[in-house]
Order: structure tokens, then C-alpha cells, then sequence
């Protein structure tokens, strides 16, 4: 199975869960550039369960739409388990979703440091009855490095729906 694929794949069983479950979902999206918006959208009928997303890459775009604290980018960067978490509770309070994910990172191929390499990826989901955050590094181009990073996104919301049916 493709790359394209296995994340087609993760997308649609999202949409199925979020469904059944009547919830809805939010982005904030930063190094993937709006990908994890795209790839929900293929689905048919997405518009009944996702709200959208924000694709925030400055730190301005940060601190204005989503209520990042200035503090908190001035302290940590942008790419933090820190940003990543208020950048997730800032669009489910935008949106009023049930259930938001962010993404924040450094793609590549340049921008990384010794104590953030190229690759490094930081997500997080907020919602009311969870605040889960991951970290990744991934050794792909800065595309291959966007598209894991979709997937991780996506398997995160999965993992957090699929826990709700048990």
C-alpha cells in the first residue's frame, strides 16, 4: 500500500468513527500546511464532521488565530510539545469542535538544530475528556517528512475515537 493510500485509508476510518460517534474535528495545522485538511476532505460527506482547519505557520498566525501565548513561543519556539498543546486547545475553543489536532515541526530540508533536528514533530489532540501529545522524528525529504507526519496526526485522532468505543 502507498503512502497516499495507507493515509486515504486513516482518513476514511476517522470520518467513519467521527460519525458514528456525532463528533466534529479541528486542525491547527503548521509544518503539514493544511495536508491533514486535505486528506479528511477527500472523504465524501467530510462537511458533516470536520470543521476545518487553521493553517498557522508564523508565529504571528499563531499567537493571533489560536491564542498561542507569546510567552510560551518566546520560551519554547514554535516547535514544542508546548506550542503544539495550546495550538490544539486554541482551535477546538475557536471552532467549538469536539475534538482538535495540531501539528508543529520542522520539515527540512534547513531550520533544524542539535537540539531540534530536521524531522523532529510534535502533535497533539485536546478534548474535553483528553490531552494526548506525541513526538516524532522522521529521516524523510521534507515532503515524505509532511506526510508522516498527516498519518501520525491521523492516527492520534484515531487511536482517541477508537478508545471511545470501547
Amino acid at each position: 500500500m502507498s503512502e497516499r493510500d495507507a493515509a486515504r485509508a486513516l482518513a476514511e476510518a476517522v470520518g467513519r468513527l467521527l460519525r458514528a460517534q456525532g463528533k466534529r474535528v479541528a486542525l491547527a495545522e503548521s509544518c503539514t500546511g493544511g495536508l491533514i485538511g486535505h486528506l479528511i476532505t477527500n472523504v465524501p460527506g467530510s462537511s458533516d464532521y470536520f470543521w476545518g482547519s487553521a493553517v498557522t505557520y508564523a508565529y504571528e498566525a499563531k499567537e493571533r488565530v489560536l491564542g498561542v501565548r507569546r510567552e510560551t513561543l518566546a520560551k519554547y519556539g514554535a516547535v514544542s510539545p508546548e506550542t503544539a498543546r495550546e495550538m490544539a486547545q486554541g482551535v477546538r475553543r475557536l471552532s467549538g469542535a469536539d475534538v482538535a489536532v495540531s501539528v508543529t515541526g520542522i520539515a527540512g530540508p534547513g531550520g533544524g538544530s542539535p537540539g531540534k533536528p530536521v524531522g523532529l514533530v510534535y502533535l497533539h489532540l485536546s478534548a474535553p475528556d483528553a490531552e494526548w501529545g506525541e513526538r516524532h522524528v522522521w529521516s524523510f525529504d521534507r515532503e515524505g517528512n509532511k506526510w508522516a507526519s498527516a498519518k501520525a496526526a491521523l492516527r492520534l485522532l484515531l487511536r482517541y475515537l477508537e478508545r471511545a468505543t470501547q
